[in-house]
């Protein structure tokens, strides 16, 4: 009998492992939209007047050929910076990230600016976001059912959720973006990789939305091109995005021109080298982080105030120069733009028998975008080993956010990692549209070889 009985509930606690997260309630949903901002985050400003209250801008601009701006909040003048100096006296509101790098150059600041949240969505995205605070569940962490267009947890109650918030942000249909890479070296020369990359959004599509279910969860499709340098031009990597683990989750192709066909590809994940950066960036590092949860335990730490990167046009514009962001030991501090925003805190541990170069990953969510920013990443023996910070712009073009660029710091070589650049080349074009077959294995085995 006592055999049965721990078997029974070793069961009950599986069980319990794998049941949808719970909804919230009528009454907690009832917040979105009065206390809360239609996606959930607070409408308050804080108590000292730091962090103001939401106010969301208009749609206003071109779907082509612009770049994300906002002339007033571009001539604004810092209001204090941070440095090595006086690290003591913000440390309470920093990312270990910054920390570390305050701590580690004389030369590393962080100018602070006036705080502005004028973050806004499409109507469609705040109505589907409220229908999905009392339908959309998650099983387990990687599975998601009766969940429609909009954010699916809009009051997150466990780790996971603020991450598939991030995951499944609105960006618009689709988009034709240019991503600019480059490895720094100490001395501040580096190497540069140009990447064309084609997406089509399902899931947060206005147009022609597919929800996802226990039974169907692709919400993306992604094709990359590199075109130089010469050595890596002509790499394709295709992917469909799915929620799910294993063969239900992500699918994969590579096509390299040593090989000339393209064959699937179940490295492109987790902690494998992302093609042509020589190491310095995961694939699970893209837009801070994406992929399967599957390998670690997520722990809602709750919402802090945190200096982060934001509203940062001039760093992410068509004035700045590659050569310009580019400097000895880390990213050109006179460029980036930080204001205190609230962020929720995500704690990642790895779970015991997988495996991961990081062993526990904090990541920080602006509640107003639901768009990580930073990334503390741990090695197995608890040291801060990488730190990724992202920096936020929010387009009024398309009425979403997204970070540009990523910066990866690695802390044992001295060298850092540029991604997600666009400055001297073409703004994103999200009017772009792909036939049917353009995401298939075929339709780019048929491309490379033109």
């Amino acid at each position: 009998m006592k055999t049965l009985s721990m078997a029974l509930g070793v069961f009950a606690l599986s069980l319990v492992a794998t049941q949808a997260a719970a909804k919230v309630d009528a009454a907690e949903a009832g917040k979105i939209g009065t206390t809360l901002t239609p996606v959930g985050a607070e409408k308050a400003g804080n108590k000292d007047g730091s962090i103001p209250a939401w106010e969301p801008a208009p749609q206003a601009g071109s779907l082509k050929s612009e770049f994300s701006t906002d002339p007033k909040i571009e001539a604004e003048k810092s209001k204090f910076t941070i440095s090595k100096a006086n690290l003591a006296q913000y440390s309470a509101n920093l990312t270990e990230g910054h920390k570390y790098l305050l701590k580690t150059y004389d030369t590393y600041k962080m100018n602070v600016y006036p705080t502005h949240r004028i973050v806004s969505w499409p109507k469609e995205i705040y109505d589907a976001t409220k229908a999905n605070a009392t339908t959309c569940e998650m099983i387990g962490s990687d599975l998601l059912d009766n969940c429609k267009v909009g954010f699916p947890f809009p009051i997150p109650k466990t780790g996971a959720e603020p991450v598939w918030n991030h995951k499944l942000k609105w960006r618009g249909e689709a988009v034709t973006r240019y991503n600019n890479q480059m490895i720094v070296q100490p001395s501040g020369e580096f190497q540069l990789t140009k990447i064309i990359e084609n997406v089509q959004f399902s899931y947060a599509s206005l147009a022609n939305p597919v929800p996802l279910t226990k039974t169907s969860g692709e919400f993306l499709k992604y094709l990359s091109q590199t075109v130089a340098p010469p050595r890596l031009a002509g790499t394709f990597i295709l992917v469909h995005e799915k929620a799910g683990t294993g063969a239900d989750g992500r699918a994969a192709w590579l096509y390299s021109p040593g090989l000339k066909r393209i064959r699937r590809a179940p490295t492109v994940c987790c902690d494998n080298p992302y093609e042509g950066t020589d190491g310095h960036e995961f694939y699970d590092q893209v837009d801070i982080f994406n992929g399967a949860l599957d390998r670690y335990n997520w722990k809602l730490i709750g919402k802090k105030e945190i200096y982060i990167p934001y509203n940062s046009y001039k760093i992410a514009g068509p004035t700045v120069k590659y050569k310009d962001l580019a400097k000895p030991k880390h990213l050109n501090q006179d460029l980036p733009r930080y204001e205190l925003h609230r962020v929720w805190i995500v704690e990642a541990n790895i779970k015991p028998g997988t495996s991961h170069t990081f062993t526990k990953r904090v990541m920080y969510i602006d509640e107003d975008s639901w768009n990580m920013v930073a990334a503390d990443n741990y090695d197995s023996r608890g040291n801060l080993y990488q730190f990724q910070e992202g920096h936020l712009v929010w387009g009024s073009n398309v009425q979403a956010s997204t970070t540009a660029p990523e910066i990866i710091y690695h802390f044992t070589s001295g060298r850092y990692f540029i991604t997600a650049a666009f400055n001297e080349d073409k703004a994103p074009d999200l009017t772009a549209k792909f036939s049917p077959d353009f995401f298939t294995a075929a339709a780019v085995q048929k491309r490379s070889t033109k």
